[in-house]
């Protein structure tokens, strides 16, 4: 019950958000997710031996967010800027350790993987509309509740016993028919030109990279040997534990807005 009612005032949170805020505003916001969500994956890094930079990280994953979501803005200066500070501070520690390429690896990664996603999902809002935007967000919440009931009620098989035990084959089943069926059925607002099939496909596709995003958060908090990234969500866990779906799915969605859909 406490995941339930959570989850729901969550969703009315963000879904009102992505509804009535103006861009600038909802950038703040997503700054402010991207940088709770660095906090948390710094923690995860420096449980795996790779401690990253909290303040250094939080910018660079800010940056990279504000660049990719801001229409007329470059991204590729602010990527080739954080890879040459990434080397820099490791230089900066005049240190010859073992671990010192894992160290650099995790603070270029953890900026690219949080901040790209997030200013992904605003450029989507930005370029296209509210209507674009909410629709990955309830294709993901769909899915991912769809997975969660799903693999309760039916669950058997599992999906990655290692990385996930509790996720099963039925659950993804589930969650993948429920995905799929709701950019089929919602799509036709905003994208009524393409036939049922390829939104059906392409939602397909976007619930298992979120699965797949699912399935990586989960390989990191197993190695660091921690159930949740946080506990700041009442039965949910951590920011990145509520938006580890949407990091892998946000970067194809707005590749696919720019290059095939063509929203009414």
């Amino acid at each position: 019950m406490t995941r339930l009612l959570s989850g729901a005032v969550l969703l009315a949170l963000i879904g009102g958000a992505a509804w009535w805020a103006p861009p600038p505003l909802l950038l703040v916001l997503a700054l402010l997710v991207a940088a709770l969500a660095i906090v948390e994956y710094c923690t995860l890094t420096g449980h795996l031996g790779a401690p990253v930079p909290v303040v250094p990280a939080s910018v660079a994953a800010a940056a990279i967010c504000a660049a990719v979501a801001w229409p007329a803005a470059g991204v590729t200066p602010v990527v080739m800027a954080l890879v040459i500070a990434g080397g820099a501070l490791a230089v900066g520690r005049g240190r010859t350790e073992p671990d010192a390429l894992a160290r650099v690896a995790a603070g270029v990664f953890g900026p690219l993987y949080i901040g790209l996603p997030l200013g992904a999902l605003m450029g989507v809002r930005w370029e296209f509309g509210r209507e674009a935007a909410l629709l990955l967000i309830i294709v993901v919440v769909a899915s991912d509740s769809a997975q969660y009931y799903a693999g309760r009620a039916f669950g058997r098989r599992p999906l990655s016993p290692t990385l996930s035990p509790k996720k099963t084959v039925e659950g993804a089943v589930g969650g993948l028919l429920a995905g799929a069926l709701t950019l089929a059925l919602l799509g036709h607002w905003w994208w009524p030109a393409a036939p049922a099939a390829l939104r059906f496909g392409l939602g397909a596709l976007l619930v298992v990279l979120g699965i797949t995003g699912d399935l990586f958060e989960s390989m990191l908090k197993r190695a660091a040997g921690v159930k949740d990234s946080a506990a700041l969500i009442p039965g949910h866990g951590g920011v990145l534990d509520r938006i580890d779906a949407l990091l892998f799915a946000a970067p194809v969605y707005y590749t696919m807005m720019r290059y095939l859909a063509r929203p009414a």
